[in-house]
């Protein structure tokens, strides 16, 4: 059987390996030993940090209505519970674009807030 010279695959891999690393800070860019490694953690880093997006922007609309909310005198959980009462499902995205960007709409989300909870 014919011997099978494995070069040609280990300077692929090593190519693909050094440019997901293009842009690391010393030898993590050009040593193929330590760029593997760091590009290793950093796709574990970007898979974890997608998910802490997702949850740093609902945090983030949580205070931008809560600030828009107190505005009319209630709270952020006073509100979320008579849109709930009022059938209305709007999720916290929208609710804080609406509170930016269309505040007379917002204003009467919490009217109607208001009055299911005053029922």
């Amino acid at each position: 059987m014919a011997r099978v010279k494995r070069g040609v695959a280990a300077h692929a891999k090593h190519k693909k390996v050094l440019k997901a690393a293009k842009g690391f800070y010393g030898r993590r860019k050009n040593t193929i030993r330590t760029a593997k490694a760091a590009v290793d953690k950093s796709l574990q880093y970007a898979f974890r940090d997608r998910k802490a997006k997702k949850r740093n922007f609902r945090a983030l609309w949580i205070q931008r209505v809560n600030a828009a909310v107190r505005e009319y005198g209630l709270t952020y959980s006073r509100f979320i519970d008579g849109l709930t009462k009022a059938g209305i499902e709007v999720d916290r995205k929208v609710l804080s674009d609406l509170a930016i960007h269309e505040p007379e709409a917002f204003k009467a989300l919490v009217e109607q807030a208001k009055t299911q909870l005053a029922a």
